[in-house]
């Protein structure tokens, strides 16, 4: 099976492929090297045997020649986390790219697409979620996210594909929580708000065994699925979990979450145009905003899909990462 993984470098994209070159795929990677994570990413897979391809789904011919041969797409580039760029950024990735990729997948005889999603179609807040319940993105990326599996499931007569809604990942190999274990262990972590919203994280172990499940699943054609993490958790048990592991204190006091957020919003409303990344903005306080609780019964039924991973387990694992690889004491 030849495998063309997009956002390869990114966190979920090279552990999904170390796991495929682990059951013998021949795996092409292609994303970039914009982080140094990024780059340590795309090193370690060339070392294990992976072709690296670096560049962007919205380069047409490049994207036509790296899918030759290939018979399976995982779809995981995305513009995300970029807010000192314009909004037509985001869509030219997000919407457009992803027409690229499946047009130059019928034209190669790709035999299924797996398209990766986001629970950040559905917006804000919201409890019993399930593939069923309405979606109403209230930013960017949540917007053009939605018009990409859109764009994705309708291609589904000419080519298998299958629409994975992803919530919050964490695990070995992610960057972006060390900041959250960073603060937490030094003492310096505060909460913003209540710490009562909820949050319902995947292990990246699990995300990744039903990502392969999506690959080979007859009946996952022109379906949407939603991936959960074994448990719900909320922002104070996980912060204070995440203490617990570490033997670290957590602060004893909260900040209030309406001023911070005025000051987000002033800050990427005044940045934002200049072309400057926020330091803070308003995506950063969804942490403490958002608040999801999601089915994973379609997935159960029709995938077989089981989460393995508690929350306690996996940030125990996470940390023996992070400590292995230097990034925490």
């Amino acid at each position: 099976m030849n495998i063309l993984i997009t956002g390869g470098t990114g966190f979920i994209g090279s552990q999904l492929a170390l796991r495929c070159l682990d059951l013998s795929y021949s795996v092409t990677v292609f994303g970039q090297e914009n982080t140094p994570a990024e780059a340590i990413n795309a090193g370690l897979l060339r070392e294990r045997g992976a072709r690296v391809v670096l560049g962007s789904v919205t380069d047409i011919s490049l994207v036509r020649e790296v899918l030759k041969g290939i018979d399976l797409v995982v779809h995981l580039a995305a513009v995300q986390h970029e807010m000192n760029v314009p909004d037509g950024v985001f869509r030219s990735v997000n919407v457009e790219g992803t027409r690229n990729l499946l047009e130059a997948s019928i034209s190669n005889g790709v035999k299924r697409f797996v398209h990766g999603s986001t629970i950040g179609v559905y917006g804000s807040t919201a409890e019993n979620v399930d593939e069923s319940t309405p979606c109403r993105p209230d930013n960017i990326y949540g917007i053009t996210k939605l018009e990409g599996e859109r764009v994705a499931l309708s291609y589904n007569r000419g080519l298998p594909v299958v629409a994975i809604r992803i919530p919050e990942v964490y695990g070995p190999g992610d960057r972006r929580l060390l900041k959250l274990f960073s603060g937490i262990q030094r003492g310096m972590f505060v909460v913003i708000g209540s710490g009562k919203n909820l949050h319902h994280p995947i292990f990246v172990g699990d995300l990744v065994q039903g990502l392969l499940i999506a690959f080979c699943q007859p009946e996952a054609a022109g379906e949407v699925f939603l991936l959960a993490g074994k448990q719900v958790v909320s922002t104070e048990t996980m912060v204070r979990t995440i203490a617990q592991e570490l033997q670290a204190k957590t602060l004893p006091f909260r900040i209030p979450l309406l001023p911070m957020t005025l000051i987000a919003t002033l800050m990427e409303k005044g940045l934002r145009p200049l072309g400057v990344q926020p330091p803070l903005h308003r995506r950063r306080i969804d942490f403490f905003r958002k608040s999801f609780q999601l089915s994973g019964k379609k997935a159960a039924d029709v995938l077989g899909f089981a989460p393995e991973t508690d929350f306690r387990t996996g940030v125990h694992l996470t940390a023996k990462w992070y400590r292995e690889n230097g990034y925490l004491k």
